[in-house]
């Protein structure tokens, strides 16, 4: 058997999940649930296997990635796994220098601010990521019909990283590059746009059965704005990857006044955060788009009733959507309790079942 003939065997194993399912809009036997962060950090087993390993070095070694990206699954039981990464794993993978420096975040050694910084990103090639390949064999071997999401971060998130030399609260270089010179801020996110298509390519020809593209940042952007100076490039994205056929998720913080535009941009789902209702996230998105989301990470702080309590109005505002993945609002808080989740999972797919 050739690597597409695997790749397309791993592909059926799951096409028939509850996860896939709702993201074509399709009848359920539970409602599926995955966490944005399920992969590490809240893990008593992740912080072990990871001690030592600097984050890049972790997203470069298959049989790190394999047993982090699993260790949820195993743990939880939950609906799909997410390809264990960063988003500036292509970054580094075109050459630019670039670390992840432990809470701070990724942080730039060089800052692309003028035209002559473009030269520094040229083209994603598939060997220069042939370690996601690898992994990614070893993962839907191991995963059945549990399906896995890969992802990359959007053009304007990695465009802000790239702009501030790390993580910033106003993005105030990045909006000044936007306004100031909108022509060298096109070019840069198209030249993005092309980077992350490339790694979601590899991602899927390697076996993702879905795909997520992250913008963290981009609820920092007025509605104008992302339409005229985002959006296109995040349209490049799902473009470039439509033919496969896989659902396609876009998720960002603070998009709430973004969402219809987000569903515009190409995504099959829209990922909603925990500030919107999934009842008005639908009629914001439309009836063409599944919604992903929107417990609020910080409930699982709360004792064991407020934690059912307040995923049951997420389910009851999410009958409203035409599909429905559950997840939180945003990433696994590092301090919370495992068994919270586990607990989470149980509780969706039991209150979900056949209803």
């Amino acid at each position: 058997m050739n690597a597409q003939q695997r790749t397309d065997q791993a592909r059926q194993r799951t096409a028939d999940s509850a996860f896939i399912r709702a993201c074509r809009r399709e009848p359920v036997p539970h409602t599926p649930v995955w966490f944005m962060r399920q992969a590490g950090r809240s893990l008593p087993e992740y912080r072990k296997v990871r001690e030592g390993t600097a984050m890049l070095e972790s997203c470069m070694r298959p049989d790190l990635v394999t047993e982090i990206t699993l260790q949820p699954v195993r743990r939880h039981g939950v609906d799909a796994a997410i390809y264990f990464s960063d988003i500036v794993v292509p970054l580094k993978a075109v050459g630019l220098d670039l670390d992840i420096k432990p809470g701070v975040g990724p942080v730039v050694a060089e800052p692309i601010r003028t035209r002559a910084d473009l030269d520094r990103l040229r083209p994603l090639e598939p060997d220069d990521v042939s370690y996601v390949t690898e992994a990614i064999g070893m993962l839907t071997g191991e995963l059945g019909g549990t399906p896995l999401i890969g992802f990359a971060g959007a053009p304007f998130t990695l465009a802000s990283y790239l702009v501030e030399g790390g993580p910033s609260r106003n993005h105030e270089r990045t909006k000044a590059l936007m306004y100031g010179d909108p022509q060298l801020w096109a070019d840069l996110l198209d030249r993005l746009a092309g980077i992350t298509a490339a790694f979601l390519k590899v991602q899927i020809e390697a076996g993702a059965s879905a795909v997520q593209l992250f913008d963290s940042w981009v609820g920092a952007l007025a509605p104008e704005d992302y339409r005229r100076s985002v959006m296109p490039a995040s349209a490049k994205v799902f473009d470039a990857v439509a033919s496969y056929g896989v659902p396609r998720i876009h998720f960002g913080v603070g998009t709430g006044e973004l969402l219809g535009l987000m569903g515009e941009a190409g995504a099959d789902v829209v990922g909603v955060d925990w500030r919107v209702p999934l009842a008005e996230a639908t009629r914001r998105v439309g009836a063409d788009k599944a919604l992903q989301g929107n417990l609020d990470p910080a409930v699982l702080f709360a004792p064991e009733q407020a934690v059912r309590a307040k995923a049951r109005e997420v389910l009851d505002s999410a009958k409203a959507a035409p599909g429905h993945v559950f997840n939180l609002g945003h990433g696994v808080l590092p301090n919370t309790e495992p068994d919270a989740l586990t607990r989470l999972v149980e509780f969706v797919h039991q209150t979900t079942e056949a209803r």
